[in-house]
């Protein structure tokens, strides 16, 4: 009798930290890497699809990695030229909202940037290409690039 009010309490222990790892898991959110390398095609549509999909599902953990022609977007005063619309109040917005902003600093060096030349609410990488990589390989980041 006693060997199997053991048994049971042993699987209710189990059970309970089975249910407490998956409830644990499920409020984290995803976590999502925005790929731009193109602030023209891709700067005002990857803020929009961003926006979107906290508003969707607020507790998705997004990181956006910009360089290449992409980091143009995060440099103070940058506007959309199709549609006139500065960039910075957006990314601002979405900032407040938990979102990492990346700028690749080889990106820097090829075009010969400086940091003080972004806005405030950028953070600097390394490399771009291999911040996206280990953001999806090993820290199972999802990939979007809008």
């Amino acid at each position: 009798m006693i060997k199997r009010v053991i048994q049971f309490a042993v699987c209710l222990v189990i059970s309970f930290g089975f249910i407490a790892s998956v409830s644990a898991q499920g409020s984290s959110g995803t976590k999502v890497v925005y790929h731009i390398d193109d602030a023209e095609s891709q700067g005002i549509k990857g803020l929009r699809n961003i926006r979107n999909h906290l508003d969707t599902a607020p507790n998705t953990t997004i990181i956006v990695v910009t360089h290449a022609n992409g980091v143009d977007m995060l440099m103070e005063g940058a506007k959309d030229k199709k549609n006139n619309i500065e960039y910075a109040p957006l990314v601002s917005a979405l900032k407040s909202r938990g979102v990492k902003f990346e700028v690749c600093e080889i990106t820097l060096k090829n075009r010969n940037l400086k940091k003080d030349q972004f806005v405030l609410d950028a953070d600097f990488t390394p490399s771009g290409v291999v911040r996206v990589a280990d953001l999806q390989y090993k820290d199972g980041f999802a990939y979007i690039k809008p």
